[in-house]
């Protein structure tokens, strides 16, 4: 069964070994487990549903809290400890677009609010009901969820946007496709919900992030339907996909999403390379996406994230190894920063890639080390994230953050940001671990993930202002240095207050009419996107 408080499947474990808890004393200091509240004891905390009676929609206390936050580091705090601030009144899993459009005429009716969920993985606050707002009715899609229809010739699927990604894989696979997208969350998160935020998978290098995969589909809002056909191309005006993409709920419920397919791919390979320093590695990739090399995956980690990589999987034998490599190379004081390279496609193209890759990873100082590297990231990609449950259970908190930005500025801007968390946390007298890599590249720029390893604190309070003090300093950073707030986990509420920085007054209105436009009575996922959006944050001062 999935956990109600944490990540994934209840009955998997990713143990730390124990030099790595003895690794995060010296680097973080000493833990203090804290005391999670049982499951019995949150469901007794859940309040009485006070909403009229409807059939689709059930009032059952477990299932409002197992829907009652994603996956951020403040949902944590709140579902570990039991101090969960306010619960759907509801959760409705509609069955058919019929039963979407009965719960819009109860929500009219009723005054209640409706909060699309999908695979409730999200990381920024999606799928939380509001304080202040209305009553709300979590909506879980998980039953519109069948390969509709497969057209080979095309190479269009149709599916029930509630598809889990397994599940989508597993149907395509039968048939030789695949949709290629694989976010790190790809075994609970959905297909509507991959459209609803702009998601991009760890191979988007060869298939492309989500907006080059979604080629039409149905959104149906408060005010009617939405269709989208899947057009090769059209000049007729602008796409409205890319009002769909990314609308976070806001303006309806995806329903059917027509997606772009691949033939399975005759051959992957993921290799390792290490680099002497950072500067070096970010080099090499840029040089080797700008050469469109025919890679699917590029993901440079830092010197920090390779030894806690490393290390929190008990492979601290590579470190020495890389050292011992790259030693020979005339790099005795190198700083070990690893790079993990995937080729997808034909056998010859994938033997090619490879060797280009290496060629250019040589020129730049790497050491290319073997498919090894390449194999253990490949194996552990879905199963890191129930590192964080066993972390948290030891008493250390994990939350990541992502931008993007044009390559001359990635290194001062990744330089920037850790930075930020670090004196946000010594102001408080806290120490934390922070590290960074390059998960997604492009020609023009690429991604910074950073990933920050810090205290719970016995007190649910403090670990949460340590957590909000760090946040704000790092989103500040971001926007001061140019960089998208989010470059794949979306807006929600946590990024709210920094859109208008990057949207602009402008901007930020036309979200605002066409939301109004979609939904005028404002039943559908409120204070998401472009909540506490101010004429001061539309100014560009800082909001915290």
């Amino acid at each position: 069964m999935r956990r109600w408080n944490g990540w994934g499947d209840d009955t998997i474990d990713y143990p730390v070994p124990p030099g790595a808890v003895a690794w995060l004393r010296e680097q973080v200091g000493e833990p203090a487990p804290p005391r999670d509240v049982t499951f019995e004891q949150a469901v007794s905390a859940v309040p009485e549903a006070r909403i009229p009676h409807h059939p689709l929609i059930s009032l059952d206390p477990a299932e409002r809290l197992r829907h009652a936050r994603g996956q951020s580091l403040p949902d944590w705090v709140e579902m570990r400890s039991g101090r969960v601030r306010t619960f759907p009144a509801g959760v409705a899993t509609p069955q058919s677009e019929d039963d979407i459009r009965a719960l819009f005429d109860y929500a009219r009716e009723h005054g209640v609010v409706l909060i699309p969920y999908g695979g409730g993985t999200s990381v920024v606050g999606h799928i939380n009901p509001e304080p202040d707002a209305p009553p709300a009715v979590t909506v879980d899609l998980s039953q519109l969820s069948e390969l509709e229809y497969l057209d080979e010739t095309s190479r269009l699927a149709t599916f029930g946007a509630g598809v889990r990604g397994p599940l989508l894989e597993a149907a395509l696979r039968a048939r030789g496709y695949t949709l290629g997208h694989f976010p790190q969350s790809f075994e609970y998160s959905t297909l509507g919900g991959w459209i609803a935020t702009r998601s991009s998978g760890q191979q988007s290098l060869y298939y492309g992030r989500i907006e080059d995969l979604f080629a039409g589909g149905r959104m149906v809002t408060p005010a009617g339907t939405l269709d989208m056909p899947p057009y090769p191309a059209s000049a007729a005006g602008p796409d409205l996909r890319h009002a769909v993409l990314g609308s976070e709920g806001r303006m309806g419920i995806i329903t059917r999403a027509i997606v772009r397919v691949s033939p399975l791919p005759e051959a992957e390979s993921f290799h390792g390379v290490f680099f002497p320093a950072w500067e070096a590695g970010v080099e090499a990739v840029r040089e080797m996406v700008q050469a469109r090399l025919p890679l699917s995956m590029l993901r440079l980690s830092n010197a920090a994230e390779t030894e806690a990589n490393l290390t929190l999987a008990g492979r601290e034998t590579f470190v020495n190894f890389a050292h011992r490599g790259l030693g020979l190379l005339g790099h005795e004081r190198g700083e070990k920063c690893m790079l993990v390279i995937g080729a997808t496609g034909s056998s010859r193209s994938v033997r090619q890639a490879r060797r280009e890759a290496n060629y250019i990873a040589r020129r730049h100082g790497g050491l290319p080390v073997g498919p090894m590297m390449g194999t253990i990231w490949l194996k552990s990609r879905f199963r890191t994230p129930y590192l964080r449950n066993t972390l948290w259970e030891t008493g250390y908190a994990v939350d990541t953050l992502e931008t993007i930005v044009p390559w001359a500025d990635i290194p001062r801007t990744a330089e920037a940001v850790i930075n930020s968390l670090h004196r946000a946390s010594e102001a408080l007298g806290e120490r934390v671990y922070v590290f960074a890599h390059l998960s997604h590249v492009y020609p023009t720029g690429a991604s910074i993930y950073v990933t920050v390893i810090f205290r719970v604190q016995p007190d649910p309070d403090h670990t949460l202002e340590h957590w909000r003090r760090m946040k704000c300093a790092a989103s500040e950073t971001i926007v001061a240095h140019g960089g998208t707030i989010s470059h794949q986990h979306g807006v929600g509420t946590d990024h709210a207050p920094y859109l208008a920085a990057e949207k602009g007054p402008l901007g930020i209105g036309l979200l605002q009419a066409a939301i109004r436009h979609c939904d005028p009575t404002g039943i559908l996922n409120p204070g998401k996107l472009v909540a506490g959006v101010d004429a001061r944050t539309v100014e560009g001062d800082a909001p915290c």
